[in-house]
């Protein structure tokens, strides 16, 4: 694997994993900070827990996290979901959390209580989405694993989905990934080699509701951490690499209970002419840099330009030939950057097809 810069022993450190926590618990909470990114502390508990109410609220210095300014820099992080800890093993858990103001308000980057309120309201239309997790593996260099220093690999084509030493790379570290996954009982549906070289997908969904949100934040988690032991980085920049090669995108799939009855298609197609009326504000909140991705190239739409069709990669909405075959199904939008939030991708897209809800800003950040 990649040289790494991190001092990390797998054999001695073994010797300290195995060891009895004496019934106690380490509980790892987990929460977005003000630049899309992910933060995490650890908490000693002292019982096996079940269910996310039984945790307690806690806090962090958000002056430190882009959150709040330093003469009022307490943050809290309430418990909203747990998964098993994959590294640690045994009673711990991984805590997802939503981030509060000390005056008792959502903090201005707590998407995920913008996108419950969404949810919520509009819980009998019963949303499925499955979100398509692309990303980039890099060597500590900050290029591209298995590139040569400083150029370029052979031409796109080989790489998709490809097998074979010089076709993909770090196949080791997704592996890892997907079964680190499934031990957290995140429900990642699969995964495969994307078209640039080092570039990867994995599949979140489908989830209803809020749970897609918090099932593809800890799986990026997961990433990350999973990465850290290969000496490896993980990038989710929408076009790491400039000139001809793809962009990683978070292709979105949406399914509401009228679009899986018979004659559903109509229903898709009544989405996708809402999608087309808000396209711009949907484009705010579907990542940062994504006019760099989306170029009307490399199988997307031109951010400029509202699009959708049958089985059409460069469009803004596919609709995939299967499901106008059978006439109902689902869409799939094709237009968030990888670096996306879910919460708004998913928040925004109940709020165009069903209506807002008062309060609710999923921009609330860049105002």
């Amino acid at each position: 694997m990649a040289e790494s810069t991190i001092v990390s022993n797998t054999e001695n450190l073994m010797k300290y994993m195995r060891l009895d926590q004496k019934g106690a618990v380490l509980a790892e909470y987990i929460w977005i900070d003000g630049t899309n990114g992910i933060r995490t502390k650890t908490k000693t508990l002292s019982k096996p827990v079940k269910d996310y109410k039984e945790l307690p609220e806690w806090n962090f210095d958000g002056s430190s996290t882009g959150q709040a300014p330093g003469d009022n820099s307490d943050v809290y992080i309430r418990p909203c979901a747990i998964f098993p800890d994959p590294f640690r093993g045994g009673d711990n858990i991984l805590v997802m959390t939503e981030t509060w103001d000390p005056d008792g308000t959502p903090n201005k980057f707590n998407y995920r209580h913008e996108c419950v309120r969404l949810m919520d309201a509009n819980a009998k239309q019963q949303p499925w989405f499955g979100l398509e997790q692309e990303y980039t593996i890099l060597g500590p260099d900050g290029w591209p694993y298995g590139w040569p220093k400083g150029g370029y690999p052979a031409p796109q084509g080989p790489y998709y989905c490809g097998v074979g030493t010089g076709k993909v790379f770090c196949r080791d570290i997704v592996e890892a990934h997907y079964k680190a996954c499934l031990y957290a009982g995140i429900k990642i549906s699969g995964i495969n080699a994307e078209v640039m070289p080092s570039q990867w997908e994995f599949q979140i969904g489908p989830c209803e509701g809020i749970e897609l949100g918090d099932h593809l934040w800890v799986a990026r988690y997961l990433l990350y951490r999973v990465a850290e032991e290969f000496g490896a980085k993980i990038t989710i920049e929408p076009k790491p690499i400039k000139g001809d090669w793809n962009g990683t995108g978070l292709h979105t799939n949406v399914s509401t209970a009228e679009m899986r009855k018979d004659g559903g298609m109509k229903a898709i197609e009544d989405a996708c002419k809402k999608l087309g009326e808000r396209h711009e504000e949907h484009i705010l909140v579907y990542g940062e840099g994504n006019a760099e991705r989306m170029t009307g190239e490399h199988e997307t739409a031109s951010i400029d330009k509202f699009s959708y069709g049958v089985a059409n990669r460069g469009a803004s909405i596919r609709i995939p030939r299967q499901c106008a075959k059978e006439g109902k199904g689902y869409l799939e939008d094709r237009r968030p950057a990888s670096n996306a939030c879910p919460y708004r991708i998913t928040g925004v897209i109940m709020e165009t097809i069903f209506g807002g809800q008062e309060g609710v800003d999923l921009s609330k950040a860049e105002s």
